[in-house]
Protein backbone atom coordinates (compact mmCIF):
# COMPACT_ATOMS: atom_id res chain seq x y z
CA UNK A 1 0.00 0.00 0.00
CA UNK A 2 1.26 3.86 -0.72
CA UNK A 3 2.76 5.90 2.11
CA UNK A 4 1.98 9.12 0.38
CA UNK A 5 -0.67 10.19 -2.40
CA UNK A 6 -0.90 13.57 -4.14
CA UNK A 7 -4.54 14.71 -4.41
CA UNK A 8 -4.67 16.35 -7.90
CA UNK A 9 -8.41 17.83 -7.40
CA UNK A 10 -9.67 20.81 -5.36
CA UNK A 11 -13.53 21.33 -3.70
CA UNK A 12 -15.61 18.25 -2.20
CA UNK A 13 -13.69 15.52 -3.67
CA UNK A 14 -10.02 16.48 -2.95
CA UNK A 15 -11.61 16.08 1.25
CA UNK A 16 -13.84 13.36 -0.09
CA UNK A 17 -10.31 11.12 -1.24
CA UNK A 18 -8.62 12.76 1.87
CA UNK A 19 -10.40 10.98 4.56
CA UNK A 20 -10.46 7.78 2.68
CA UNK A 21 -6.46 7.89 2.73
CA UNK A 22 -6.58 9.04 5.96
CA UNK A 23 -8.86 6.09 6.84
CA UNK A 24 -6.16 3.94 5.31
CA UNK A 25 -3.37 5.22 7.23
CA UNK A 26 -1.86 6.92 3.88
CA UNK A 27 -0.31 10.69 4.15
CA UNK A 28 -1.71 12.94 1.70
CA UNK A 29 -0.72 16.03 -0.57
CA UNK A 30 -3.32 18.38 -1.59
CA UNK A 31 -1.77 20.81 -4.82
CA UNK A 32 -3.89 23.71 -5.19
CA UNK A 33 -4.17 27.21 -6.51
CA UNK A 34 -3.60 30.57 -4.80
CA UNK A 35 -7.57 31.06 -4.85
CA UNK A 36 -7.85 27.36 -3.07
CA UNK A 37 -4.89 28.24 -0.17
CA UNK A 38 -6.91 28.63 2.89
CA UNK A 39 -9.54 25.71 1.76
CA UNK A 40 -9.86 23.36 4.74
CA UNK A 41 -9.40 20.05 3.06
CA UNK A 42 -5.79 22.05 2.53
CA UNK A 43 -5.29 22.81 5.82
CA UNK A 44 -6.01 19.49 6.98
CA UNK A 45 -3.83 17.68 4.45
CA UNK A 46 -0.29 16.35 5.53
CA UNK A 47 1.30 18.41 2.92
CA UNK A 48 0.28 21.34 0.78
CA UNK A 49 1.62 22.96 -2.37
CA UNK A 50 0.69 25.90 -4.22
CA UNK A 51 0.80 24.87 -8.01
CA UNK A 52 0.54 28.42 -9.88
CA UNK A 53 -2.62 31.13 -10.00
CA UNK A 54 -6.66 30.95 -9.75
CA UNK A 55 -7.02 30.22 -13.32
CA UNK A 56 -7.23 26.29 -13.61
CA UNK A 57 -5.00 26.84 -16.81
CA UNK A 58 -2.29 27.61 -14.92
CA UNK A 59 -2.84 25.06 -11.73
CA UNK A 60 -4.88 22.26 -11.65
CA UNK A 61 -4.39 21.52 -15.46
CA UNK A 62 -1.15 22.17 -15.14
CA UNK A 63 1.29 18.83 -15.94
CA UNK A 64 4.55 19.73 -14.97
CA UNK A 65 3.45 22.22 -11.91
CA UNK A 66 1.47 18.85 -10.82
CA UNK A 67 4.04 16.07 -11.33
CA UNK A 68 6.28 18.78 -9.66
CA UNK A 69 4.77 18.87 -6.56
CA UNK A 70 4.86 14.66 -6.30
CA UNK A 71 8.35 15.21 -6.77
CA UNK A 72 9.30 16.99 -4.09
CA UNK A 73 6.77 15.84 -1.51
CA UNK A 74 7.90 12.34 -2.15
CA UNK A 75 4.33 11.30 -3.19
CA UNK A 76 4.05 7.69 -4.52
CA UNK A 77 0.82 8.35 -6.66
CA UNK A 78 -1.79 10.99 -7.80
CA UNK A 79 -5.06 10.91 -7.63
CA UNK A 80 -6.98 13.09 -9.98
CA UNK A 81 -10.79 12.76 -8.43
CA UNK A 82 -13.26 13.80 -10.91
CA UNK A 83 -13.08 16.83 -13.75
CA UNK A 84 -10.12 18.85 -14.29
CA UNK A 85 -7.24 15.81 -15.79
CA UNK A 86 -8.78 13.09 -14.30
CA UNK A 87 -10.05 11.41 -18.07
CA UNK A 88 -6.95 13.09 -19.79
CA UNK A 89 -4.73 9.95 -21.18
CA UNK A 90 -1.86 12.04 -22.15
CA UNK A 91 -1.42 12.99 -17.86
CA UNK A 92 -2.12 9.67 -17.23
CA UNK A 93 0.68 8.58 -19.64
CA UNK A 94 2.40 11.74 -17.65
CA UNK A 95 2.22 10.00 -14.44
CA UNK A 96 3.68 7.05 -15.33
CA UNK A 97 6.43 8.13 -17.01
CA UNK A 98 7.74 10.37 -14.31
CA UNK A 99 8.19 7.13 -12.00
CA UNK A 100 4.34 8.08 -10.47
CA UNK A 101 1.42 5.77 -9.91
CA UNK A 102 -2.17 7.38 -11.46
CA UNK A 103 -4.74 6.42 -9.30
CA UNK A 104 -7.05 5.39 -12.26
CA UNK A 105 -6.99 3.33 -16.07
CA UNK A 106 -3.98 2.94 -18.05
CA UNK A 107 -3.82 5.98 -20.51
CA UNK A 108 -4.52 3.55 -23.55
CA UNK A 109 -7.55 2.88 -22.12
CA UNK A 110 -8.56 6.27 -21.27
CA UNK A 111 -8.12 7.21 -25.01
CA UNK A 112 -10.34 4.36 -26.34
CA UNK A 113 -13.14 5.32 -23.78
CA UNK A 114 -12.54 8.87 -24.17
CA UNK A 115 -13.06 8.90 -27.56
CA UNK A 116 -16.87 8.28 -28.47
CA UNK A 117 -16.63 6.68 -31.93
CA UNK A 118 -13.80 4.04 -30.89
CA UNK A 119 -15.30 3.11 -27.35
CA UNK A 120 -19.10 2.53 -28.93
CA UNK A 121 -17.12 0.13 -31.40
CA UNK A 122 -15.23 -1.55 -28.62
CA UNK A 123 -18.84 -2.11 -26.61
CA UNK A 124 -20.19 -3.36 -29.77
CA UNK A 125 -17.79 -6.29 -30.27
CA UNK A 126 -18.15 -6.67 -26.32
CA UNK A 127 -22.21 -7.45 -27.06
CA UNK A 128 -23.50 -4.29 -25.31
CA UNK A 129 -25.87 -2.18 -27.49
CA UNK A 130 -25.63 1.20 -28.77
CA UNK A 131 -27.60 4.04 -29.79
CA UNK A 132 -28.60 3.21 -33.25
CA UNK A 133 -26.24 5.70 -35.30
CA UNK A 134 -23.58 6.36 -38.13
CA UNK A 135 -20.57 3.77 -37.96
CA UNK A 136 -17.69 5.51 -36.69
CA UNK A 137 -17.48 9.66 -37.55
CA UNK A 138 -19.16 11.38 -39.72
CA UNK A 139 -17.82 11.75 -42.88
CA UNK A 140 -16.87 14.99 -44.93
CA UNK A 141 -19.34 14.43 -47.83
CA UNK A 142 -22.61 16.11 -46.65
CA UNK A 143 -24.47 13.88 -49.15
CA UNK A 144 -23.36 11.05 -47.55
CA UNK A 145 -24.30 12.50 -43.95
CA UNK A 146 -27.96 13.75 -45.53
CA UNK A 147 -28.05 9.40 -46.06
CA UNK A 148 -27.07 8.55 -42.20
CA UNK A 149 -29.71 10.94 -41.05
CA UNK A 150 -32.13 9.28 -43.31
CA UNK A 151 -31.37 6.11 -42.71
CA UNK A 152 -31.43 6.73 -38.62
CA UNK A 153 -34.59 8.52 -38.72
CA UNK A 154 -35.10 12.26 -37.73
CA UNK A 155 -34.43 13.75 -34.83
CA UNK A 156 -31.10 12.64 -34.66
CA UNK A 157 -28.10 14.47 -32.37
CA UNK A 158 -24.94 14.84 -33.64
CA UNK A 159 -21.71 14.58 -30.95
CA UNK A 160 -18.48 15.31 -30.99
CA UNK A 161 -15.94 12.23 -30.27
CA UNK A 162 -13.96 14.04 -27.55
CA UNK A 163 -16.83 15.71 -25.69
CA UNK A 164 -18.15 14.80 -22.20
CA UNK A 165 -19.99 16.49 -19.29
CA UNK A 166 -22.58 17.62 -21.82
CA UNK A 167 -20.59 19.88 -24.43
CA UNK A 168 -20.20 19.14 -28.05
CA UNK A 169 -23.66 18.35 -28.60
CA UNK A 170 -26.24 19.43 -31.11
CA UNK A 171 -30.00 17.79 -31.52
CA UNK A 172 -31.33 18.19 -35.44
CA UNK A 173 -35.16 17.56 -36.15
CA UNK A 174 -35.14 18.18 -39.43
CA UNK A 175 -33.03 17.59 -43.17
CA UNK A 176 -32.37 21.60 -43.59
CA UNK A 177 -30.75 21.84 -40.34
CA UNK A 178 -28.36 19.30 -40.38
CA UNK A 179 -26.56 20.80 -43.24
CA UNK A 180 -25.36 23.29 -40.91
CA UNK A 181 -25.22 21.65 -37.76
CA UNK A 182 -22.67 18.89 -38.65
CA UNK A 183 -19.82 21.66 -39.76
CA UNK A 184 -20.59 24.22 -36.85
CA UNK A 185 -20.14 20.80 -34.34
CA UNK A 186 -17.19 19.78 -35.99
CA UNK A 187 -16.01 23.29 -35.25
CA UNK A 188 -16.85 23.40 -31.80
CA UNK A 189 -15.53 20.12 -31.37
CA UNK A 190 -12.23 21.27 -32.70
CA UNK A 191 -11.91 24.06 -30.74
CA UNK A 192 -12.96 23.16 -27.21
CA UNK A 193 -11.45 19.29 -27.59
CA UNK A 194 -9.04 19.80 -30.15
CA UNK A 195 -10.65 16.56 -31.81
CA UNK A 196 -13.24 18.01 -34.71
CA UNK A 197 -14.59 14.03 -35.03
CA UNK A 198 -18.34 13.91 -34.88
CA UNK A 199 -20.85 10.96 -35.11
CA UNK A 200 -24.30 10.73 -35.24
CA UNK A 201 -26.90 9.34 -33.28
CA UNK A 202 -30.70 8.41 -33.12
CA UNK A 203 -32.19 11.49 -30.51
CA UNK A 204 -34.35 8.92 -28.47
CA UNK A 205 -37.76 10.88 -27.47
CA UNK A 206 -37.66 10.08 -24.02
CA UNK A 207 -34.97 7.87 -22.57
CA UNK A 208 -33.96 7.91 -18.45
CA UNK A 209 -30.04 7.56 -18.21
CA UNK A 210 -28.75 4.84 -16.10
CA UNK A 211 -25.46 3.84 -15.32
CA UNK A 212 -23.48 0.58 -14.19
CA UNK A 213 -20.54 1.45 -11.98
CA UNK A 214 -18.01 -1.07 -12.31
CA UNK A 215 -14.49 -1.58 -10.29
CA UNK A 216 -11.84 -3.52 -11.67
CA UNK A 217 -8.17 -5.06 -10.67
CA UNK A 218 -5.28 -6.18 -12.18
CA UNK A 219 -5.80 -9.77 -11.23
CA UNK A 220 -8.53 -9.78 -14.03
CA UNK A 221 -11.65 -9.66 -11.32
CA UNK A 222 -14.02 -7.33 -12.07
CA UNK A 223 -17.51 -6.24 -10.04
CA UNK A 224 -20.68 -3.91 -10.82
CA UNK A 225 -22.04 -2.45 -8.21
CA UNK A 226 -25.71 -1.97 -9.52
CA UNK A 227 -27.03 1.15 -10.90
CA UNK A 228 -28.00 4.44 -10.88
CA UNK A 229 -30.89 6.65 -12.45
CA UNK A 230 -29.33 10.47 -13.53
CA UNK A 231 -32.26 11.21 -15.45
CA UNK A 232 -32.85 14.52 -14.09
CA UNK A 233 -30.39 16.91 -15.98
CA UNK A 234 -30.30 20.65 -16.87
CA UNK A 235 -28.17 20.92 -20.11
CA UNK A 236 -27.08 16.98 -19.84
CA UNK A 237 -25.90 18.30 -16.25
CA UNK A 238 -26.89 16.16 -13.47
CA UNK A 239 -28.60 17.86 -10.40
CA UNK A 240 -30.13 14.55 -8.78
CA UNK A 241 -28.98 10.96 -8.55
CA UNK A 242 -30.55 8.04 -7.08
CA UNK A 243 -29.65 4.45 -6.64
CA UNK A 244 -31.01 1.99 -7.08
CA UNK A 245 -32.86 3.15 -10.46
CA UNK A 246 -36.71 2.61 -9.99
CA UNK A 247 -38.54 -0.27 -12.00
CA UNK A 248 -35.06 -1.53 -12.74
CA UNK A 249 -35.81 -5.33 -12.10
CA UNK A 250 -33.09 -7.09 -10.29
CA UNK A 251 -33.02 -9.80 -13.45
CA UNK A 252 -32.50 -6.54 -15.76
CA UNK A 253 -29.72 -5.09 -13.34
CA UNK A 254 -27.75 -8.18 -13.52
CA UNK A 255 -27.93 -8.76 -17.32
CA UNK A 256 -26.45 -5.26 -17.93
CA UNK A 257 -24.28 -5.48 -15.00
CA UNK A 258 -22.60 -8.85 -16.56
CA UNK A 259 -22.18 -7.42 -19.89
CA UNK A 260 -20.42 -4.42 -18.57
CA UNK A 261 -18.20 -6.73 -16.24
CA UNK A 262 -17.06 -8.33 -19.55
CA UNK A 263 -16.58 -5.60 -21.63
CA UNK A 264 -14.25 -4.66 -18.84
CA UNK A 265 -12.51 -7.59 -18.70
CA UNK A 266 -12.12 -7.27 -22.82
CA UNK A 267 -10.53 -3.92 -22.51
CA UNK A 268 -8.58 -5.25 -19.69
CA UNK A 269 -10.25 -2.23 -17.61
CA UNK A 270 -8.29 -1.25 -14.01
CA UNK A 271 -9.98 0.46 -11.51
CA UNK A 272 -13.10 2.74 -10.59
CA UNK A 273 -15.52 3.13 -14.00
CA UNK A 274 -19.50 3.81 -15.04
CA UNK A 275 -20.85 2.79 -17.74
CA UNK A 276 -23.54 5.33 -19.21
CA UNK A 277 -26.49 4.28 -20.86
CA UNK A 278 -29.55 5.62 -22.27
CA UNK A 279 -32.58 3.19 -21.35
CA UNK A 280 -36.12 3.50 -23.13
CA UNK A 281 -38.59 0.42 -23.19
CA UNK A 282 -36.69 -2.28 -21.25
CA UNK A 283 -33.80 -1.52 -23.17
CA UNK A 284 -30.35 -0.33 -22.50
CA UNK A 285 -28.07 2.01 -25.21
CA UNK A 286 -24.77 2.45 -24.16
CA UNK A 287 -23.66 6.28 -24.86
CA UNK A 288 -20.01 6.67 -23.33
CA UNK A 289 -17.84 5.20 -20.39
CA UNK A 290 -16.40 7.52 -17.42
CA UNK A 291 -12.99 6.43 -16.63
CA UNK A 292 -12.56 8.15 -13.47
CA UNK A 293 -14.55 8.41 -10.58
CA UNK A 294 -17.95 10.18 -11.04
CA UNK A 295 -19.71 12.86 -8.57
CA UNK A 296 -22.75 10.82 -7.46
CA UNK A 297 -20.63 7.96 -6.12
CA UNK A 298 -21.81 8.12 -2.78
CA UNK A 299 -25.13 7.15 -3.47
CA UNK A 300 -24.17 3.65 -4.73
CA UNK A 301 -21.55 3.32 -1.85
CA UNK A 302 -24.74 4.19 0.62
CA UNK A 303 -26.70 1.05 -0.74
CA UNK A 304 -23.85 -1.42 -1.35
CA UNK A 305 -21.13 -0.70 1.24
CA UNK A 306 -18.43 -0.73 -0.39
CA UNK A 307 -16.03 2.39 -0.20
CA UNK A 308 -15.56 3.64 -4.27
CA UNK A 309 -12.05 5.34 -3.56
CA UNK A 310 -10.75 3.21 -1.26
CA UNK A 311 -11.20 0.37 -3.70
CA UNK A 312 -9.36 2.52 -6.56
CA UNK A 313 -6.53 2.88 -4.27
CA UNK A 314 -6.09 -0.35 -3.69
CA UNK A 315 -6.35 -1.36 -7.45
CA UNK A 316 -3.92 1.37 -8.06
CA UNK A 317 -1.48 -0.62 -5.68
CA UNK A 318 -1.82 -3.48 -7.11
CA UNK A 319 -4.11 -5.36 -4.57
CA UNK A 320 -7.07 -7.65 -5.40
CA UNK A 321 -10.42 -6.20 -5.11
CA UNK A 322 -11.83 -6.59 -1.76
CA UNK A 323 -15.17 -7.87 -2.98
CA UNK A 324 -16.52 -10.47 -5.20
CA UNK A 325 -19.77 -10.24 -6.92
CA UNK A 326 -21.71 -12.37 -4.40
CA UNK A 327 -20.91 -10.01 -2.08
CA UNK A 328 -22.52 -7.17 -3.25
CA UNK A 329 -26.56 -6.52 -2.25
CA UNK A 330 -27.80 -3.56 -2.71
CA UNK A 331 -30.08 -2.09 0.15
CA UNK A 332 -32.05 0.11 0.71
CA UNK A 333 -32.36 3.46 -1.35
CA UNK A 334 -30.23 6.63 -1.95
CA UNK A 335 -31.42 10.04 -3.46
CA UNK A 336 -27.99 12.75 -3.47
CA UNK A 337 -28.54 16.57 -4.28
CA UNK A 338 -25.91 18.37 -5.92
CA UNK A 339 -25.48 22.07 -4.59
CA UNK A 340 -24.69 24.21 -6.27
CA UNK A 341 -23.52 27.68 -5.43
CA UNK A 342 -26.07 29.64 -8.18
CA UNK A 343 -29.35 31.28 -8.68
CA UNK A 344 -31.96 28.59 -8.36
CA UNK A 345 -33.83 30.19 -11.55
CA UNK A 346 -31.81 31.70 -14.09
CA UNK A 347 -28.75 29.12 -12.91
CA UNK A 348 -26.08 32.51 -13.22
CA UNK A 349 -23.22 31.03 -10.92
CA UNK A 350 -23.09 33.10 -7.19
CA UNK A 351 -19.62 33.34 -5.48
CA UNK A 352 -18.94 35.11 -2.70
CA UNK A 353 -18.23 34.66 1.00
CA UNK A 354 -20.83 32.18 2.82
CA UNK A 355 -21.87 34.04 6.00
CA UNK A 356 -24.35 31.29 7.25
CA UNK A 357 -23.99 27.42 6.69
CA UNK A 358 -25.52 24.49 8.26
CA UNK A 359 -25.27 21.64 6.87
CA UNK A 360 -28.26 18.96 7.80
CA UNK A 361 -27.95 15.29 10.16
CA UNK A 362 -30.10 13.33 11.20
CA UNK A 363 -30.38 9.47 10.52
CA UNK A 364 -29.09 8.28 7.04
CA UNK A 365 -27.65 11.59 6.28
CA UNK A 366 -23.92 12.25 4.85
CA UNK A 367 -22.86 15.95 3.69
CA UNK A 368 -20.23 15.83 1.16
CA UNK A 369 -18.74 19.88 1.02
CA UNK A 370 -15.66 21.13 1.78
CA UNK A 371 -17.73 24.74 2.36
CA UNK A 372 -18.18 26.40 5.47
CA UNK A 373 -18.67 29.65 7.74
CA UNK A 374 -17.08 31.94 6.36
CA UNK A 375 -15.94 30.36 3.01
CA UNK A 376 -14.87 32.79 -0.03
CA UNK A 377 -16.85 30.63 -2.54
CA UNK A 378 -14.32 31.11 -6.10
CA UNK A 379 -15.34 32.19 -9.15
CA UNK A 380 -13.39 30.04 -11.22
CA UNK A 381 -14.35 26.65 -10.56
CA UNK A 382 -17.52 24.80 -11.13
CA UNK A 383 -20.01 25.80 -8.95
CA UNK A 384 -20.63 22.81 -7.02
CA UNK A 385 -20.20 23.26 -3.03
CA UNK A 386 -21.22 20.17 -1.43
CA UNK A 387 -23.56 17.18 -1.93
CA UNK A 388 -26.39 16.15 -0.17
CA UNK A 389 -27.13 12.47 0.25
CA UNK A 390 -30.26 10.79 2.03
CA UNK A 391 -30.04 7.25 2.71
CA UNK A 392 -33.20 5.15 3.27
CA UNK A 393 -34.67 1.37 3.68
CA UNK A 394 -37.08 2.14 0.75
CA UNK A 395 -37.29 4.81 -1.60
CA UNK A 396 -40.46 6.45 -0.04
CA UNK A 397 -37.99 6.80 3.35
CA UNK A 398 -35.25 8.38 1.47
CA UNK A 399 -37.27 11.01 -0.17
CA UNK A 400 -38.73 12.15 3.42
CA UNK A 401 -35.11 12.34 5.04
CA UNK A 402 -34.00 14.37 1.60
CA UNK A 403 -36.74 16.53 2.47
CA UNK A 404 -36.18 16.64 5.89
CA UNK A 405 -32.37 17.77 5.20
CA UNK A 406 -32.79 20.13 2.64
CA UNK A 407 -35.78 21.96 5.11
CA UNK A 408 -32.73 22.14 7.72
CA UNK A 409 -29.70 23.40 5.58
CA UNK A 410 -28.36 26.96 5.43
CA UNK A 411 -26.71 28.78 3.04
CA UNK A 412 -26.47 32.44 3.19
CA UNK A 413 -24.09 35.04 1.58
CA UNK A 414 -24.67 34.12 -1.27
CA UNK A 415 -27.03 32.34 -3.78
CA UNK A 416 -27.85 28.43 -3.67
CA UNK A 417 -30.13 25.87 -5.80
CA UNK A 418 -31.44 24.69 -2.41
CA UNK A 419 -34.89 26.11 -3.53
CA UNK A 420 -34.93 24.27 -6.56
CA UNK A 421 -34.21 21.18 -4.61
CA UNK A 422 -36.91 21.62 -2.56
CA UNK A 423 -39.46 22.12 -5.20
CA UNK A 424 -38.48 19.24 -6.70
CA UNK A 425 -38.61 16.85 -3.59
CA UNK A 426 -42.31 17.60 -4.03
CA UNK A 427 -42.44 17.23 -7.46
CA UNK A 428 -45.08 14.35 -8.26
CA UNK A 429 -43.54 12.90 -10.91
CA UNK A 430 -40.35 12.51 -9.73
CA UNK A 431 -41.74 11.45 -6.39
CA UNK A 432 -43.39 8.52 -8.76
CA UNK A 433 -39.91 7.88 -10.18
CA UNK A 434 -38.88 6.82 -13.80
CA UNK A 435 -38.90 10.23 -15.74
CA UNK A 436 -36.82 11.23 -18.60
CA UNK A 437 -33.82 12.70 -19.12
CA UNK A 438 -35.86 16.04 -20.75
CA UNK A 439 -38.40 15.85 -17.82
CA UNK A 440 -36.56 18.47 -16.19
CA UNK A 441 -35.87 20.73 -18.90
CA UNK A 442 -39.57 20.74 -19.71
CA UNK A 443 -40.04 21.76 -16.66
CA UNK A 444 -38.14 24.61 -16.34
CA UNK A 445 -39.68 25.84 -19.46
CA UNK A 446 -42.71 25.61 -18.31
CA UNK A 447 -41.78 27.76 -14.94
CA UNK A 448 -40.27 30.41 -16.69
CA UNK A 449 -43.30 30.76 -19.52
CA UNK A 450 -45.46 30.91 -16.15
CA UNK A 451 -42.97 33.28 -14.47
CA UNK A 452 -42.91 35.91 -18.04
CA UNK A 453 -46.97 35.26 -18.52
CA UNK A 454 -47.30 36.53 -14.78
CA UNK A 455 -44.59 39.19 -14.82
Amino acid sequence: MFEKILIANRGEIALRIQRACRDLGIRTVVVHSEADRDANYVQLADESVCIGPAASSASYLNFAAIISAAEVTDAEAIHPGYGFLSENADFAESVEKSGFVFIGPRPETIRLMGDKVSAKQAMTKAGIACVPGSEGALPEDSAETVKIARKIGYPVIIKAAGGGGGRGMRVVHTEAALKNAVPLTRSEAGAAFGNPTVYMEKYLENPRHIEIQVLSDEHRNVIYLGERDCSLQRRHQKIMEEAPAPDITPRLRARIGERCVEACRKISYRGAGTFEFLYEEGEFFFIEMNTRLQVEHPVTEMVTGVDIVQEQIRVAAGEKLKHRQRDIVVRGHAIECRINAEDPFNFTPSPGRITSYHPPGGPGIRVDSHAYHGYMVPPYYDSMIGKVIAYGDNRDQAIRRMRIALSEMVVEGINTNLPLHRELLDDTSLIRGGVSIHYLERKLAQRAAEREANS
